[in-house]
């Protein structure tokens, strides 16, 4: 029997077992990036009694000081459990509030809807006329359109005698796309007419209900990715999903789960019930589009990286165990190649920029940050490795933006004193994506760090020091945390963001200059995604993370993923443009770009070794060393 502290959650399991995988089952969750292989570190616990577990391993010892493993510090992977005990999960383990970006831009559409309903009263059958109830209905209809393929949906047509005659011949037809009746419904409800547009991220889910005769979004839900308990990033879940006893199987349902968490409180906002929801666009990096579907993914984490499918897929609700109405359609939108999913084209469908005169760069930034260069006469992507950084992983004290992250930072240049602000202003317990960039440009600008991302050795503060021989700067001290330990940006950390920012800018850098063009050239930049919406855009000049143009021409444009999904529910023409978006987007694989080696490494400089690229930035580095 293990208590988790300070749920006080009790659960029976066998001996030997993890505590990671016991925290599972017990639906308690542990910050995790690994899914459990002990090489992020984040899965911390505390347990007094050290005979009711197993010996502390050599990976916590490279996680653990001395100190802290006589306090009882453990990784819950790492621990296996013999006897009955109590392990405390520590604030900085467990999963908070998160801040998710649920609203972006959105472009208005003419609605075309593929679903559609229609009232119907139906004489009554008699001994003179004895037609089938389908074939009543059928005839009724055929005033009204044109009924030629029209077929029912085999659960419908089962309801169909006992709903006419409860109804007393008076009901309301819900029919897909002028070919399927898929619900039939008692009296008249033809304004109950509504649709979910759903995100699936790798971190979050977002889904918005629309009010399909109006198109007005009525209702909005979100919740964490439940798959996160099984590796925080892309690459870890496709190896559980490929090794692990039915992995596969495991994510969808964590997924499907999440989703109809979502729908649910989206309904409850809403004022609906899930059943008068008849259809559902669904957009996700390649990834999370195959792991919603359960196909497998294994050779998209192989070069060439290859998915399975590429165009649009439509599916009955009833076969995902989605929520909506039974008889319901799933659309899941198209991906264009690798690992830029639908969710990239919901991008471009939200920001037109494959519409529009102006020359636009659009990023969004994540795990694998997809990034955008063109017009409407020709529109050129990728893929960039960006890894978890922004996301918060890698980094000592990095959290998602949940309740207590600092999301601002910022330092005062003779002092080093430092200002910050938290998610819903808690107690500080680690550092979200916005504030790592916010550090890393204060700590250039105030020459803790230099041109290499070195800390600077001639500096005298306080907040610099060196244990177990890494130098690192004190953020915040320990008595103002709600964890009471510092927080502190390492020299390892420096290094993650480093990377990070050079796979998104030699991402840039190459589309750019395979379009034959300069940063000049471009009339704006389009920043997506959660993070893109609270980072602070000076800064991200400042580091190198974007290109260095006029702050004026960068633009914040929210969640267009789940945005754009909208625009697909609304409009089955916008639906055919995403196949077309799929199809006539080029994309560019960056690992075989012969220049990609060379711009990642200029890359990493900061805000890169060409300083001719960063003009404005430059002059505010005068005093920053560099080699």
């Amino acid at each position: 029997m293990i208590m988790f502290k300070p749920e006080e959650r009790k659960i029976r399991v066998t001996r030997g077992i993890s505590i990671f995988l016991a925290a599972k089952e017990a639906g308690v969750d542990i910050r995790s990036e690994c899914d459990g292989k002990g090489s992020c570190g984040k899965c911390k616990i505390t347990i007094k009694d050290h005979k009711a577990v197993n010996k502390v391993s050599e990976i916590e010892k490279k996680h653990f000081s001395p100190s802290e493993i006589n306090s009882g510090f453990r990784l819950a992977c790492q621990t296996t459990i013999f006897q009955n005990t109590k392990v405390t999960i520590p604030h900085e383990s467990r999963i908070g509030l998160r801040k998710i970006q649920i609203k972006g831009l959105e472009r208005p559409v003419k609605l075309d809807l593929a679903l559609k309903k229609y009232n119907l009263t139906l004489p009554k059958p008699t001994l003179s006329d004895f037609r089938p109830d389908l074939e009543r209905i059928f005839e009724e209809l055929s005033n009204i359109i044109n009924i030629r393929g029209l077929e029912i949906d085999y659960t419908a047509l089962k309801k169909l005698p006992d709903i006419l005659r409860n109804a007393n011949w008076n009901i309301t037809i819900t029919i897909w796309k002028d070919r399927k009746i898929i619900a039939i419904e008692p009296g008249e409800t033809t304004k109950e007419l509504f649709g979910l547009a759903l995100d699936i991220g790798t971190s979050k889910i977002v889904g918005y209900i629309v009010d399909l005769t109006t198109g007005k979004t009525i209702g909005i839900g979100s919740v964490k990715n439940p798959q996160a308990i099984h590796g925080e990033d892309i690459m870890s879940r496709i190896r559980f999903a490929t090794v692990e006893d039915n992995g596969l199987i495991t994510l969808q349902r964590s997924a499907i789960a999440g989703i109809n968490h979502v729908l649910h409180e989206a309904c409850i906002k809403a004022g609906i019930h899930p059943s008068h929801v008849y259809e559902a666009t669904v957009v996700g990096n390649t990834a999370m589009h195959h792991f919603f579907l359960a196909i497998q993914p294994k050779y998209m984490a192989l070069s060439p990286f290859t998915p399975v499918i590429k165009k649009t897929i439509s599916v009955k609700a009833s076969e995902l165990n989605i929520g909506i109405n039974s008889n319901g359609v799933i659309n899941v939108l198209p991906v264009i190649a690798g690992f830029v999913g639908s969710d990239a084209v919901a991008d471009a469908l939200a920001t037109g920029i494959h519409e529009s005169n102006e020359l636009s760069l659009l990023i969004d930034i994540g795990t694998n940050t997809e990034v955008f260069v063109g017009n409407t006469e020709d529109v050129l992507c990728c893929s960039c490795a960006s890894g978890p950084a922004f996301e918060g992983a890698h980094i000592k004290h990095g959290i998602k933006a949940e309740t207590g992250a600092i999301e601002k930072i910022t330092i005062e240049p003779d002092s080093f004193e430092v200002k910050y602000k938290t998610v819903e202003n808690a107690k500080p317990i680690g550092l979200c994506g916005s504030s790592i960039v916010d550090i890393l440009a204060e700590m250039l600008k105030c020459g803790i760090i230099n041109f290499q991302g070195r800390f600077n050795s001639k500096i005298e503060t306080p907040r610099i020091r060196i244990p177990n021989g890494e130098k690192e700067f004190v953020l915040v001290w320990g008595t103002e945390t709600g964890t009471g330990k510092d927080i502190v940006f390492t020299q390892k950390d420096v290094d993650e963001v480093q990377l990070a920012k050079a796979a998104i800018f030699a991402g840039c850098s190459i589309l750019i200059k395979r379009k034959n063009l300069e940063k000049e050239h471009l009339t704006r930049i389009l920043l997506a995604g959660a993070f893109g919406n609270f980072i602070n855009p000076e800064n991200a000049k400042i580091i190198g993370l974007i290109p260095d143009i006029p702050t004026e021409r960068i633009n914040f444009v929210g969640n267009t993923a789940v945005t754009g999904a909208k625009m697909a529910l609304l409009s089955m023409e916008v639906m055919d443009t995403a196949d077309v978006i799929s199809n006539k987007i080029r994309y560019l694989e960056l690992a075989a770009d012969p220049d990609f080696a060379r711009e990642f490494a200029y890359a990493w400089y900061l805000p890169h070794k060409d300083l001719e690229r960063f003009p404005s930035i430059s002059s505010l580095l005068n005093g920053i060393h560099k080699n």
